[in-house]
């Protein structure tokens, strides 16, 4: 798998960033370091594993194409690797559960998808 190919893009991978000078981590891509702004970022593979931060059951479809999914369930998880990522997640999720992605289709695309860790 190439550099920066992740489900943005279509593959199910979930990819994050690390500055080689200040060892910052973060998610979504950039050009430089947002804690030091430095260019030596090196682009890494998550793990796929993150305890949930928040959850909110999403009610009211924001596109037509989201209307199909209602009611769907957005999560804020605190990944293992250091970053918080924004993503869907089961109904069952609660503040603290461990997790595990795996990825779904959703309005056109695919997107990261959160499970209790088994």
């Amino acid at each position: 798998m190439s550099e920066s190919t992740d489900w943005t893009r279509g593959v199910a991978a979930i990819r994050y960033q690390r500055c080689a000078c200040c060892a910052h981590v973060q998610y979504f891509r950039r050009d430089f370091c947002a804690a030091c702004g430095s260019l030596a970022l090196t682009d890494h593979a998550a793990s796929g594993e993150g305890v949930i931060y928040a959850t909110s059951l999403v009610c009211r479809a924001a596109t037509p194409e989201t209307r199909a999914h209602v009611p769907y369930n957005i999560v804020l998880v605190d990944m293992r690797e250091g970053f918080r990522m924004m993503a869907h997640g089961d109904h069952d999720l609660a503040i603290g559960d461990a997790v595990e992605a795996r990825f779904t289709a959703f309005a056109g695309g695919i997107v990261p998808y959160f499970g209790k860790a088994e």
